[in-house]
């Protein structure tokens, strides 16, 4: 899909879909940074009204159909910190997906999880929501979040 008439905002709207406020950082970081033509996302979390939709491990207190909902809400709000820094509708294309999935022991859906953040990423942009992706089982998250999804897209 090229940009749509009305660019990704319309796109957006189209869908039903209404991008959060940005993230406030948890540490020492920026939302997003561009370099040349692209821009990266430090990790986003599952913020939603500035707290946490849950906390576990999935495999454990968490499903993998609740972190799969939580990595697109992660997804949702590093669109939210690319909008803020260089306007949604300067993306080309999605180029890159990492997802951090807190895992129990034993649990091996990482993609399934992570599927949740590129599904979303897909129905949005398209062909240019196509990317190359991680999902990776980690021990622990910051504030012991399931999931955590950066980003990295090309501008125009």
């Amino acid at each position: 899909m090229t940009t749509p008439a009305g660019g990704w905002h319309a796109r957006l709207a189209e869908l039903g879909i209404r991008l959060p406020p940005v993230a406030a950082p948890v540490a020492a970081y920026v939302p997003a940074v561009r370099t040349g033509s692209l821009v990266f996302t430090s990790g986003q979390l599952p913020f939603v009204d500035g707290g946490l939709r849950r906390t576990g491990k999935v495999g454990g207190s968490v499903d993998a159909e609740a972190a799969a909902a939580d990595a697109k809400v992660c997804a949702l709000n590093g669109l939210a910190a690319i909008d803020d820094l260089v306007g949604l509708d300067e993306v080309a294309r999605v180029v890159r997906v990492v997802g951090y999935v807190a895992s129990a022991e034993g649990f091996t859906g990482q993609p399934r999880v992570v599927n949740g953040a590129s599904e979303l990423l897909a129905k949005i942009f398209g062909d240019a929501g196509r990317h190359a992706r991680s999902a990776i089982g980690v021990a622990e998250l910051p504030l012991g979040a399931p999931v955590e999804v950066e980003l990295t897209v090309e501008l125009r």
